[in-house]
Parts: C-alpha cells; sequence; structure tokens
C-alpha cells in the first residue's frame, strides 16, 4: 500500500510504537494528526514529521475525544485512524493500586470505546479503523492485571467492529508482542522475542498493506501463545501456573 497522501490520525503518538509509526507514515508521504497526552512530546515529534497537526488529548479526560472529534471534522474524510494508546502498570490482583486500575481501565478500554464510537464518522468509505489490543490478551497471565483484562477486551471489541462496521471501513486489530518501550521498561523479568518500535512500526505498516484482519508479532512468540490459547484450560492453565 502506498501511504503517500493519505491522511491518518494517530492517538498515542508521543512516544513508542505510535511515535515510531508517525516517522515512518511521515517517510512515506502521508498527512498526519497526531494526538497524545504530553503535548510538549508531540510538538518535537510534529518537527520530525513535516506539516503534521497535533491534537493533544487524554483519552482518560470524559468528553476529550468528542471535542478534539469536533475540531478535526474539517479535515475529514480520514483514510485512517489508528489508536496505540494505553497505560500499563503490572502487577498482582492482590497487590493492585485502586487508582491506577481506575486510570488504566479508563484510558485502555473507556476510551478504546469511545474511539470506536465517535472516530468512524471521521473515516472514509474502505478506510481503516485500527486498535491496538496485545498478545497479553490473548490468556490470562500472572502479574498482568489489570492491563491484560483491558487488552483481552479490546481484543473482543475489534471483533465486532470488524463486523458492525464491515464494509463501509475496514477494522484491524494490532497485536504486538515484547516491544522496548518505557511501558515494558516497567517489567522485571525476561521478555522473549522484544522488538524495537521501530520494529514494530514496519510489522503494523507491512499489516496495514495487506488485507486481513489481526496483525500481530513477532510471530515466532504470538504464535506460540496463540497455540497456548487454544490447549484446554487442564493443560494451559497447568503452565501458566508455572509462570507465575
Amino acid at each position: 500500500m502506498d501511504f503517500a497522501g493519505q491522511r491518518i490520525w494517530i492517538i498515542g503518538a508521543s512516544a513508542g510504537i505510535g511515535a515510531a509509526l508517525a516517522r515512518a507514515l511521515a517517510g512515506q508521504g502521508a498527512r498526519l494528526v497526531l494526538s497524545a497526552r504530553d503535548a510538549t512530546a508531540l510538538s518535537a515529534l510534529a518537527a520530525e514529521c513535516g506539516e503534521a497537526r497535533i491534537e493533544p488529548l487524554d483519552l482518560g479526560e470524559a468528553g476529550a475525544l468528542a471535542a478534539t472529534v469536533a475540531r478535526l471534522a474539517d479535515l475529514a474524510p480520514f483514510d485512517a485512524v489508528i489508536c496505540t494508546a494505553a497505560l500499563y502498570d503490572p502487577a498482582r490482583v492482590a497487590d493492585l493500586d485502586p487508582a491506577r486500575t481506575e486510570a488504566m481501565v479508563r484510558v485502555n478500554l473507556l476510551g478504546t470505546l469511545d474511539v470506536a464510537r465517535l472516530c468512524p464518522p471521521l473515516i472514509k468509505e474502505g478506510g481503516q479503523l485500527v486498535l491496538f489490543g496485545s498478545v497479553a490478551g490473548y490468556i490470562g497471565l500472572p502479574g498482568g492485571q489489570p492491563y491484560s483484562a483491558t487488552k483481552a477486551a479490546v481484543n473482543n471489541l475489534a471483533e465486532t467492529l470488524a463486523a458492525e462496521l464491515a464494509p463501509r471501513i475496514r477494522v484491524r486489530l494490532v497485536c504486538p508482542g515484547f516491544v522496548q518501550t518505557r511501558l515494558t521498561a516497567k517489567n522485571r523479568f525476561a521478555m522473549p522475542a522484544i522488538i524495537t518500535p521501530e520494529e514494530a512500526a514496519g510489522a503494523v505498516l507491512c499489516g496495514l498493506a495487506r488485507r486481513g484482519f489481526e496483525i500481530h508479532f513477532p510471530r515466532r512468540f504470538t504464535l506460540a501463545v496463540k497455540l497456548l490459547r487454544l490447549l484446554p484450560y487442564g493443560l494451559s492453565l497447568r503452565l501458566t501456573r508455572r509462570l507465575g
């Protein structure tokens, strides 16, 4: 797919995969709108991305996305809206901080639901709504809550939207494995098959250029987790207990 001239809105663009995607798409000539909470980081990124427009946005703030959508109505239709925004704090259920847990649910799940509700009218017929779930949403693993639960919900939401919005809009689900970001830097365990944000962005763009619903990477890791999900609970839960 040639992204030159395409108008694309990236939500969650200030760091990690979102920022790498912005740079890669700008390098191919896409016309970008960049959103995230960190306005300073967005401004610096926009300077690297030609004439990118910035729209600071906190998905966890009530009404913020609706206001941003209204401001962007003059730029519609978009070829794609890509939502990478997420919060992550690894913890066991017994150790969860209620305020941080609520923030994760507000951004990761309720924020993505708002994207699903409010952004489709901005997207052209045949355009793409791209939601970032996660391999962490494939199966419950110790220490991943509540992030894993929110991402399992996003995976499910994308499946629903793929049916509801077809054929006018193509819904794509992106499920990354471990990527070197400020979020995964919080992990205190060896992360198998970890890749850079630039590698992740390349995998996303390759996936967007093809047909299909899910984009998952790196496959040497994601296929193994998919296999684990297919096992009977008696076996899969025995294996996941060992990980704890």
